[in-house]
């Protein structure tokens, strides 16, 4: 049934604030997916276009805190930087791997195993890495994935790790309101990462994730949990979306940058956790030309704007979305 809108949303129509661009509003696209696993389904959050919504009154505050000045950075690629792979890794596994056990620091935020990980899961940054050393695993059979943050595998084939989640990626659900996940705004990561298939396809179906060196000790939906003790208007919350400006010109750049660019347009991207000035994330391929990723480092923050996606929203509790 469709819903007379929000006032504040009625106002924003009135005002001309809400720019549908030429062509109309709406979306065909399949969802993103993996073998026979969609990444959540079509009408997800993370699925569904922000190219027509309205800003968000703190648009300007929030890409002035981020860096206006600052460029958009490819946190992913091919071959190694300072011995390390460049990007966050994910791997598929059989309904029938074996589960092991998961020991976590933060267990009362953290989904309890088994956890269908084997010992030589990839782990981001290498075996030997001291960063955030995520760990994404897809059940491919059920559709289920498994993330953890700071994972270290064990000598009896367990793991350790700092947080861990589970998403079961046929529905809509989020996680439990304040809880963390392998991410500081209690997301999965994996839905939000350029992925070489994708770009190689010629579009991406999604928003993805990206970092700012200063968050709100505060989260907006989609995201259940913040990671700051800061509490200025100027500082976004987490789960924050941005998209790049619909007249931002990417007639100059590569077909394949011009494939992220046209998704940062109609999805957007999600502010997912503490990091450096627009990195956007994605998995390490050694299919990747490191050179044609450099040409996103071209884009300035000021080419891009915060939505207010709360017309989107149908349950505070619900990935689902209008």
């Amino acid at each position: 049934m469709a819903r007379a809108p929000a006032a504040w949303l009625l106002a924003a129509l009135l005002a001309g604030c809400f720019h549908a661009p030429a062509g109309g509003g709406g979306n065909d696209d399949p969802p993103p997916s993996l073998g026979d696993c969609t990444l959540f389904p079509a009408d997800n959050v993370w699925n569904t276009p922000v190219d027509t919504l309205p800003l968000d009154p703190n648009s300007e505050a929030y890409v002035q805190t981020i860096g206006a000045g600052k460029y958009l950075h490819p946190d992913f690629g091919s071959g190694l930087y300072e011995g390390q792979p460049i990007g966050i890794p994910y791997t598929t596994v059989p309904g029938s791997q074996k589960r092991v056990q998961v020991s976590f620091t933060v267990d009362d935020e953290s989904d309890p195993g088994p956890y269908p990980i084997p010992p030589d899961a990839p782990v981001e940054g290498g075996p030997d890495s001291r960063g955030d050393r995520h760990v994404l695993v897809v059940d491919r059979d059920d559709c289920v994935l498994y993330e953890l943050f700071s994972a270290y595998v064990q000598p009896d084939g367990s793991w350790r790790a700092y947080s861990g989640a589970v998403f079961d990626l046929k529905p809509n659900a989020l996680r439990p309101d304040t809880w963390t996940s392998a991410d500081a705004a209690g997301l999965p990561i994996l839905p939000g990462l350029v992925r070489y298939d994708e770009v190689a396809a010629g579009k991406i179906n999604h928003a993805l994730r990206f970092t700012a060196p200063q968050t709100r000790r505060a989260y907006v939906w989609p995201a259940r949990h913040y990671a700051s003790s800061l509490t200025g208007s100027q500082y976004p919350p987490m789960g924050q979306r941005f998209r790049l400006k619909a007249g931002y010109d990417i007639s100059g750049f590569s077909p394949q940058v011009q494939v992220i660019l046209r998704a940062l347009k109609k999805y957007g991207m999600i502010l997912a956790d503490n990091g450096s000035s627009w990195y956007i994330s994605g998995t390490p391929d050694e299919r990747w030309d490191n050179d044609v990723l450099r040409e996103l480092k071209r884009v300035p923050g000021s080419a891009f704007e915060a939505v207010d996606s709360r017309a989107l929203m149908i349950d505070p509790d619900s990935g689902q979305a209008r």
